[in-house]
């Protein structure tokens, strides 16, 4: 067997020379940093060595590249917070028209043959102080009718606004009270007749009776 006799203190480096060592391994360090590193990576040449290596264009280069990167990165957050709101804005919107649908303005047209003797009504589902812009007319002939208004929850059978004959008539009906307010028709005559009858207001609905 082979034995192999151990280090004395004279082969050993000295704590002097280690020290030594360690500060020449930083400044080499330090330098590489200075003149490769940072102009490489971050385009900073406090030496210059670095544009004579071409290192700090490289630097540049990629400094630029991230900053790309990063402005791309922001617009790409910015239009997909944008798209989300008007997504929800979109969906906002589509509600809407069937939340208020009861409290907006209606316009309609009825069309009802009455023979002889025959009545007809028409009433709109309104609320109080609510405004309707109406016009009504026969084909031919007078027609008696009786423009009035009710409410099954006020307990009100019978509110009367004007009645009479005419072959035409126009105005503003506004509601006194919550409920159904409109038209009665009969024909009186011996021919049939044609009422038309157009409305434009705040309503919730329109119903013929009869």
């Amino acid at each position: 067997m082979y034995n192999s006799n151990p280090p004395t203190n004279t082969d050993l480096p000295s704590t002097r020379k280690l020290i030594k060592s360690t500060i020449l391994a930083a400044a080499v360090a330090g330098v590489l940093l200075v003149t490769v590193v940072m102009p490489a990576e971050y385009g900073i040449d406090p030496t210059g060595v670095g544009k004579i290596t071409g290192l700090k264009k490289m630097g540049e280069i990629k400094t630029s590249l991230a900053k790309d990167a990063a402005l791309e990165l922001e617009k790409q957050q910015e239009t997909s917070q944008a798209e989300v709101e008007e997504t929800v804005a979109e969906q906002v919107q589509e509600l809407v028209p069937e939340l208020v649908v009861t409290s907006s303005v209606q316009t309609h047209e009825k069309t009802i043959t009455l023979i002889p003797d025959a009545w007809t009504e028409i009433k709109l589902e309104m609320e109080k102080d609510a405004s309707v812009n109406y016009t009504w007319f026969t084909d031919a002939g007078r027609a008696n009718y009786d423009t009035h208004g009710d409410s099954k929850s006020l307990d009100i059978s019978y509110h009367g606004y004007e009645k009479g004959s005419k072959q035409r008539d126009e105005g503003v009906l506004t509601a006194k009270f919550s409920g159904n307010h409109g038209w009665y028709w009969r024909n009186r005559t011996d021919e049939t007749i044609t009422i038309t009858l157009k409305t434009t207001g705040t309503y919730q609905n329109i119903f013929i009776m009869k």
